[in-house]
């Protein structure tokens, strides 16, 4: 039995745990107990530790299991995969959010699609996070339906034009490359007129504005991304011309699984040690609340746990996956609403008042940050539309403009298929 996720061990799985373990020890320190939160989406931009993180995991791949062998990684199975992410919470590591676009998203889904000339050129920039990758999938008119996307591709020789715009683009004010998505053929149906590439948007690229979004929470690792006649090599598309909505499923596949999986560290262990110390749980109406969000995260864990068990499984992700984000989006808003009110009403200073997003007030700041949690890697309408159509086998919503050339299209859907 695994102490991290509680899933059995075969005795192979369990000599590969201990191998990964002792590996682990020699080059790191063990995790020591934090009453930190750690939140995913208001994390630092400190890149230098997270790089050095990764270099001490280079060695054996352990930092990206999945992946190839000749490209750095163990080769490993999914099981094993899930094994090692389970021992390195045991251990003090780093915060790799800059870097998860790249190695959880955009590297497998290359190595599904992408050339052998693109995986040599890019995933080895991945894995060392000297190269960071976004993703250029949603955009300003487009709603939750990522099929209604406008942004064009025009081939020119060689070269394809793109003009358009993209918007909550995490970290691509400082991203060396972007995921695209663009439009290549308007006369058939939205999602076969779609192209995938791989975009430069270093400072040498000519007509890429990235403009950051300072949210709510005081970060801003969103950006508003526009491209003037930014030429991109054919080299650099991804997967056949009008293949791209094949690649973008793989890409928010990995992601759902990714960040479904967690959005960060916070536990019920937390939450209580804030009840008792605001003296909220003497409250019979706030301890019940209290309660209800603690049976939340446990169930949350218990959703979690199922997704890990499907990957372990060799299972490519799934649906289980868009169920545990859209629990774990939920759960965390709850959360926050019940400490700031503990907070309130124990009188904390700058808890009435939700604004504050320079205070160093972690529960605050997952407060301001969740929100985003019901809208990024696809907002809670979708993730609903996914398991009522896929697990629970309801019958799809009208899309009327689901097979109509998309310069024809009447209107935006939501559909997120």
């Amino acid at each position: 039995m695994s102490g991290a996720d509680e899933i059995e061990d075969t005795p192979e799985q369990a000599a590969f745990r201990a191998s990964i373990r002792a590996t682990l020890a020699s080059r790191l320190e063990a995790r020591r107990p934090s009453e930190h939160l750690r939140i995913m989406g208001a994390g630092s931009d400190d890149l230098e530790s997270g790089r050095r993180f990764l270099a001490s995991l280079a060695d054996g791949g352990l930092a990206v299991p999945r992946w190839p062998v000749d490209f750095g990684g163990m080769g490993a199975s999914a099981d094993q995969a899930a094994i090692v992410a389970e021992e390195l919470e045991r251990f003090e590591g780093a915060d790799l959010y800059p870097f998860m676009v790249g190695i959880g998203l955009v590297g497998p889904t290359l190595i599904e699609h992408g050339t052998p000339d693109q995986l040599a050129r890019w995933l080895t920039g991945i894995r060392s996070g000297d190269e960071i990758w976004c993703q250029l999938f949603s955009e300003p008119d487009a709603g939750s339906d990522l099929a209604n996307l406008a942004t064009r591709a025009v081939r020119d020789g060689d070269v394809w034009r793109v003009t358009g715009s993209k918007v909550w683009s995490s970290r691509a004010h400082y991203s060396q490359w972007g995921l695209l998505l663009a439009r290549t053929d308007t006369s058939v149906s939205k999602h076969a007129g779609i192209t995938a590439f791989g975009m430069a948007m270093g400072a040498g690229t000519k007509g890429v504005t990235v403009r950051p979004l300072r949210q709510m929470n005081g970060d801003t690792h969103f950006s508003e991304v526009f491209m003037d006649d930014v030429m991109v090599a054919d080299t650099d598309r991804i997967g056949p011309v009008g293949g791209g909505w094949g690649v973008a499923i793989t890409c928010l596949a990995h992601e759902r699984a990714s960040i479904g999986a967690g959005w960060g560290s916070v536990t019920s262990a937390q939450l209580s040690d804030l009840a008792r110390r605001t003296g909220f749980s003497a409250d019979p109406v706030g301890l019940d609340r209290l309660a209800r969000v603690v049976v939340d995260l446990e169930v949350s864990r218990m959703s979690n746990l199922r997704a890990k068990a499907a990957a372990r499984s060799g299972r490519p992700p799934g649906p289980e996956g868009s169920g545990a984000k859209l629990r774990s989006s939920q759960v965390l808003q709850r959360l926050a609403n019940l400490a700031l009110d503990m907070e309130r009403a124990a009188g904390v200073a700058g808890a009435a008042g939700a604004a504050g997003a320079d205070s160093d007030d972690e529960w605050r700041t997952l407060f301001l940050t969740g929100p985003s949690f019901g809208i990024r890697g696809g907002t809670d309408e979708i993730q609903r539309n996914i398991v009522g159509e896929r697990v629970l086998g309801l019958p799809p919503e009208p899309r009327v403009d689901k097979d109509r050339p998309f310069a024809s299209r009447g209107g935006a859907t939501e559909s997120g298929q």
